[in-house]
């Protein structure tokens, strides 16, 4: 005898199932990017990093160019906007610490699971988070450099800046740093260490440049030529200058960006392989 709930003839009733009222749809790029942003945003580390940045570049290019004004004749004969140097080198230490901290700090915390859970293409979450890091840190770089430029450039009395010039202190300083800091990126998610890789990164700033001034022996002065002029701080240096500025020798004008641009990709792109084929 049937059930009076069912039917004599004609299949059971199917089981209940529930459909979402949000449209289902392919997770893409755009998806990455405003889950990147609003992580990097939201973390207090980028706010320290950037305001340290901020306040480097703009309280020691300002003293630098108050120096400058009271000793103008040293720098008559070239343009002010090499002074603004003396800022970005110490800035430049923010930006390598915020791209080491953007992804190691994922793996310290375990967060780098959850991450490649909701977004299983490990290579879209790298480009995503090198992306929004390199937008953000070229954007306030340029902005920086531009309005730090323009107070030297007001304050000492000195040979007027082309456009070129402008283009390279402003741009071509924003494109620098920007790619310092996702070479650290790179290294980060190699290494997987904070700590580790921005030793590594502090390391490769500054080491070359301290181990040419211990170089004393003349067997060694091919090699401390090189590491004198390859050296970051000399190629952030050469950016401000059209000529190569050790005897002539050595990239200047864009050449530093472009070879920062070849090691970056290269370690990226390192990063990139390993990120697939090791586990988290």
């Amino acid at each position: 005898m049937s059930s009076p709930t069912q039917p004599m003839n004609g299949p059971a009733p199917a089981p209940y199932a529930y459909t979402s009222p949000i449209p289902v749809r392919r997770a893409h790029l755009g998806d990455a990017l405003a889950s990147e942003w609003t992580k990097i945003r939201s973390v207090r580390s980028t706010m320290w990093t950037l305001g340290v940045m901020a306040l480097l570049m703009l309280g020691i290019g300002l003293a630098v160019g108050a120096v400058a004004a009271a000793s103008m004749s040293e720098y008559s004969e070239e343009p002010a906007l090499g002074l603004g140097f003396f800022g970005v080198l110490p800035a430049s230490i923010c930006v390598i610490t915020l791209g080491v901290l953007t992804i190691s700090s994922e793996y310290g915390t375990g967060m780098i699971r959850t991450t490649l859970t909701a977004c299983p293409s490990r290579g879209r979450v790298l480009a995503a988070k090198a992306i929004v890091f390199f937008v953000l840190v070229f954007t306030l770089v340029t902005v920086l450099a531009g309005v730090v430029g323009a107070a030297q450039v007001s304050m000492v009395d000195a040979a007027t800046p082309t456009a070129g010039e402008w283009l390279r202190a402003t741009v071509g300083v924003g494109l620098f740093l920007s790619l310092l800091g996702l070479l650290g990126m790179g290294i980060g998610a190699i290494v997987r260490h904070s700590a580790g890789a921005i030793t590594v990164m502090i390391g490769l700033l500054l080491l070359p440049l301290v181990a040419a001034m211990f170089m004393f022996s003349e067997a060694l002065r091919s090699l401390q030529a090189a590491l004198l002029t390859y050296a970051l701080p000399s190629q952030m240096i050469a950016l401000y200058s059209e000529t190569a500025p050790f005897d002539g020798k050595g990239p200047a004008g864009w050449e530093p960006v472009l070879i920062l641009f070849a090691l970056t990709a290269a370690v990226l792109g390192g990063a990139f392989a390993l990120l697939n084929s090791r586990d988290v």
